[in-house]
């Protein structure tokens, strides 16, 4: 007989079992049901909540160095840190410019909370960031429609702006806002273009204050600090923040140390500001992610360890009960190898099965939770790929022992056993 005819009749004998006993085969079934169920509802939640952080930082520029500063409370904390640190400045800036190496562009950010908007947002009042014309490329900003602003218009302290998406949304709506009017406190600026939408973190990555990146006004540097109003500007920094954007065969790790060298000395080591490094956390947040993956497999498998029980009990049993029709194939002339290939088909078929059927539950228990918790989940390939072979390989493997001891039976007690 053929290689393939050995196992068809198997196959078709096994089929037939699991048809016989329904109600034993899917209670077998359920273990790897929902362990695989588990594994997969487990590894989307994991990979949409590291998805999101992942595309924010991605889209920070992995060839960027960003400075925050850390702004005082209130008058007494700020005045205390001024004694020892002159906050973050335009000194800074031009330092940076001098002395970090292979600098591609720099700009410095002055950010406004506007008390006063027309026309009136619907929403959430957008924020203004004062900004260098080279920002477009340091912040990888993708323009839907219009311009960002020119150097001359940046060095002239024009009044243009370019909204974000979310900002262009809650001001004009679905109208188009080039060449129109927003009025910021008491100043005017006319719109000239629009950014496309960008990745937003939930809460605070690093040192960067959680913001929607898309509800935000872009204006020059200079019309931010010399047009607007800030009724808090005697206790913040002269800037807020400063991006780098450095060459992409410069070492950003070592463009990073000369940067915490030259704020560490003019700070005099207080500690008014925080140093972001995308590539840096780009890289530890994937490592977190392999690791998040590796203890949520670990978990989600004790679930199919339990299925895994669960399959070698009923096989046992089920060995038990088949004791003469095993003892008379044997008697017939099958050989083990025979007997336990018989028992291996099986518990793979429930294995299968099971993790099938575990796949569209974890599916669906993904849908769910992306429905009513608001969190964000993703089924990859991989997903389903690995929670699949670990039910497989654990239906396989918690079935050899069975396949094993009903080939080991003595064929003539076999045929005596009652």
């Amino acid at each position: 007989m053929t290689r393939t005819g050995a196992w068809l009749p198997d196959l078709r004998r096994s089929i037939d079992n699991l048809l016989m006993h329904k109600l034993r085969s899917l209670l077998t079934m359920l273990g790897m049901i929902f362990g695989v169920g588990a594994v997969l509802s487990m590894l989307s939640i994991g990979a949409g909540a590291q998805q999101q952080v992942m595309a924010f930082i991605e889209d920070l520029g992995v060839h960027n160095l960003i400075v925050e500063a850390r702004e005082a409370p209130d008058r007494n904390t700020w005045a205390k840190t001024r004694q020892q640190s002159p906050g973050l400045t335009f000194r800074d800036v031009r330092v940076m410019e001098s002395t970090v190496p292979g600098i591609d562009s720099l700009s410095p950010r002055k950010r406004f909370i506007p008390s006063k908007l027309v026309p009136k947002p619907q929403g959430d009042a957008p924020v203004v960031y004062g900004v260098g014309a080279n920002y477009l490329a340091i912040g990888g900003i993708r323009l839907t429609s219009g311009r960002f602003f020119s150097e001359n218009e940046a060095a002239g302290a024009e009044p243009v702006c370019v909204l974000g998406d979310a900002a262009r949304t809650a001001l004009f709506g679905l109208d188009d806002p080039i060449g129109r009017f927003v009025k910021v406190n008491e100043q005017w600026f006319r719109v000239i273009g629009t950014a496309g939408p960008q990745a937003v973190a939930q809460s605070d990555v690093a040192g960067i204050p959680a913001q929607d990146r898309n509800n935000l006004v872009y204006v020059p540097t200079g019309a931010a600090m010399f047009r607007l109003e800030d009724n808090y500007s005697a206790i913040r920094d002269e800037i807020d923040g400063v991006y780098v954007r450095v060459k992409p065969d410069v070492d950003v790790t070592t463009a990073a140390a000369t940067v915490r060298g030259i704020l560490a000395a003019s700070h005099r080591g207080a500690d008014d500001y925080a140093l972001v490094v995308p590539a840096e956390l780009l890289a530890e947040q994937q490592r977190t992610k392999r690791i998040f993956d590796i203890v949520m497999v670990a978990l989600a498998s004790i679930s199919l360890l339990v299925g895994g029980i669960g399959i070698m009990n009923i096989m046992l049993a089920s060995v038990l009960e088949r004791t003469p029709e095993i003892g008379l194939r044997r008697a017939i002339g099958a050989r083990k190898t025979d007997v336990i290939r018989q028992f291996v088909i099986e518990t793979t078929l429930i294995a299968v099965i099971g993790g099938i059927l575990g796949l569209a539950l974890g599916a669906a228990m993904s849908r769910l939770i992306a429905s009513f918790a608001g969190w964000s989940t993703i089924v990859t390939p991989g997903s389903l790929l690995l929670s699949f072979s670990v039910s497989v390989l654990i239906g396989l493997v918690f079935g050899v022992y069975p396949a094993v001891k009903a080939a080991s039976l003595d064929p003539v007690q076999a045929l005596h056993y009652e």
